[in-house]
């Protein structure tokens, strides 16, 4: 076997032609790709998770919001600087592919298959209990039964069997609805109907046009934007400063515990990558959109997290409508309404962006034969990749219906962490290979071959003055990961004369990484073994650049 396969690249030029004879239709302006990536970004985060990442660190939570946009604005630079060299809809899977290698390009495309498709299941789900939240608002009961999964379901009714006085009383609650669900052949009929039909209706739209979704995600947006800016304007009469101390009242470590969650709401921007064949002008307009995105969701994020610390204490937000609660307390119902209403129109655009990120993702993984064919199909009238947009909607919307995915929150971030990594290491290979002149947006260039090492030594000292600096190491073992690499690059730099923006996207990504839990990881790393399997079983012998070797071999 001839190692070298796996790590054989493509080449930029030929990627830039083959976007001229893309069959997709170019319709999307800088602020159609903006709108995208807020669309992606302020979905379940700011409506959901947002309280219960507050509960774990106060009001200080403001501050994680700032720190993991910088990361994220680190790595937002990275893409940027691809998507104007690269213009193709694989996001990071097609930048990995010209600067790391195909094995590594499969590995990120792998993994965004899982970070779109769990973020989606997720966001569906929690879509859905705002939607039967808000018909009750209207007087409209939706049956238990279909609104919820039938293995939490499941699982208290053998609790209550179990320990019927331990019971929480939303177990209690669940129980009772399995008990009373119609059955067919001693079989319980208990599935989440509105997040199934939510991607069905979703998923429609996407496989119908690119200028058809844009039309609705902007308004959706647009919706959501004046609701969530009504919302800070009307919340910061109600703060009490009291609330504000302590400003950190379980210390960083409370901050850093809701990393997975604060990660979770900004992931999306990559997002408005794959839609690059589909901008009018993606050179120029991708970067700008990515990282106007990025600013103006992380202002409302701290400033949204700010109001609601400030409104009541940050022990009552362990709660799964946060921004609903906070009014209702203070005894603005009609608010809290309109927040239930504006939530499923938010959650509505998250999933419409992540349902036509997904498929691009497929069909650009499909050209380069390394997934089957039809998902690179496009459809003759619509202009859209068909087939894998209807399967992207089986692979979301049947696994909503029927699972917990509000588990798998941690397991999407580690899959995004991974992929921002190796986007930042591919900007670090362009430029030692001389290939970044290409790129229409460059990163700007700060030389870190004495600043990473000097870092690294501060960091290293500081950290080891720690009187407990073994517990925080037996506590979070993968730290030691994240020095042993902070170390490498600081060598490294110090021989290549590496670029500081790539680094640090790098190092925050890595330290963010090091928060998440070993179960986590274990799924993480399980998800990967399936997908090499698959590559090494289909997509090595069918990749195109295979059969371009071999072709010239045998001429």
């Amino acid at each position: 076997m001839n190692f070298n396969t796996f790590f054989r690249k493509k080449n930029i030029s030929d990627l830039q032609n083959t976007t001229q004879k893309s069959e997709l239709s170019r319709v999307l302006t800088v602020k159609d790709l903006t709108f995208f990536g807020i669309a992606a970004i302020i979905g379940a985060g700011i409506f959901s998770t947002i309280g219960r990442a507050s509960y774990e660190g106060g009001p200080a939570i403001s501050l994680l919001f700032i720190l993991v946009a910088v990361a994220c604005i680190f790595t937002a630079l990275c893409y940027a600087q691809f998507a104007s060299m690269i213009p193709v809809s694989g996001s990071a899977y097609t930048y990995a592919y010209v600067s790391l290698g195909e094995i590594f390009a499969w590995t990120i495309g792998w993994a965004l298959i899982l970070e779109y498709a769990v973020s989606n299941m997720v966001i569906a789900i929690s879509w859905s209990g705002y939607f039967v939240s808000m018909l009750q608002g209207f007087g409209i009961h939706w049956p238990d039964w279909l609104s919820i999964d039938y293995w939490n379901a499941h699982r208290a009714y053998l609790e209550y069997l179990a320990h019927p006085q331990s019971l929480s009383q939303n177990d209690v609650r669940l129980s009772e609805i399995y008990q009373s669900a119609p059955e067919i052949a001693n079989i319980k009929i208990i599935f989440n109907l509105p997040a199934g039909l939510i991607t069905l209706l979703v998923t429609t739209l996407a496989y119908v046009g690119i200028k058809e979704s844009t039309r609705v995600s902007n308004a959706l947006v647009w919706i959501k934007l004046s609701v969530i800016i009504g919302i800070i304007l009307i919340g910061v009469f109600y703060i009490k400063p009291d609330n504000w101390s302590p400003f950190f009242p379980n210390g960083l470590g409370g901050v850093m515990g809701g990393v997975a969650a604060v990660f979770f709401s900004f992931i999306g921007f990559d997002s408005i990558s794959t839609t690059a064949e589909e901008a009018k002008n993606p050179q120029r307009d991708l970067p700008r959109a990515m990282l106007y995105c990025i600013i103006i969701c992380t202002v409302l994020y701290a400033s949204i997290a700010l109001i609601l610390t400030g409104m009541v204490n940050y022990k009552e937000l362990r709660v799964d409508d946060p921004l609903a609660y906070v009014f209702n307390k203070i005894g603005i119902n009609f608010i809290a309404g309109i927040i239930s209403v504006s939530a499923v129109i938010a959650m509505t655009g998250a999933i419409l962006v992540y349902q036509i990120g997904q498929p691009r993702i497929w069909m650009t993984m499909s050209r380069d034969g390394l997934l089957w064919k039809p998902f690179g199909t496009i459809h003759k009238k619509y202009h859209t990749p068909g087939f894998a947009t209807i399967i992207a909607g089986f692979f979301v919307g049947i696994p909503a219906m029927f699972l917990d995915m509000q588990l798998v929150v941690d397991l999407t971030s580690v899959g995004t962490f991974f992929a921002f990594i190796l986007v930042c290491s591919g900007v670090l290979y362009l430029d030692n290979k001389g290939l970044s002149h290409q790129a229409k947006f460059k990163l700007i260039y700060i030389n870190g071959q004495y600043l990473i090492p000097l870092s690294f030594c501060l960091a290293i000292i500081l950290f080891l003055t720690q009187t407990n600096y073994k517990e925080i190491l037996t506590d979070k073992p993968l730290l030691a990961i994240f020095w042993i690499i902070w170390f490498g690059l600081s060598i490294g730099a110090f021989k290549y004369k590496f670029s500081l923006i790539p680094i640090l996207g790098i190092l925050f990504n890595l330290y963010l990484m090091t928060e998440l839990g070993w179960s986590n990881w274990g799924m993480f790393i399980l998800w990967l073994l399936i997908g090499l399997s698959i590559y090494f079983l289909y997509g090595r012998k069918n990749s195109k650049l295979e059969k371009l070797i071999q072709t010239s071999h045998n001429h």
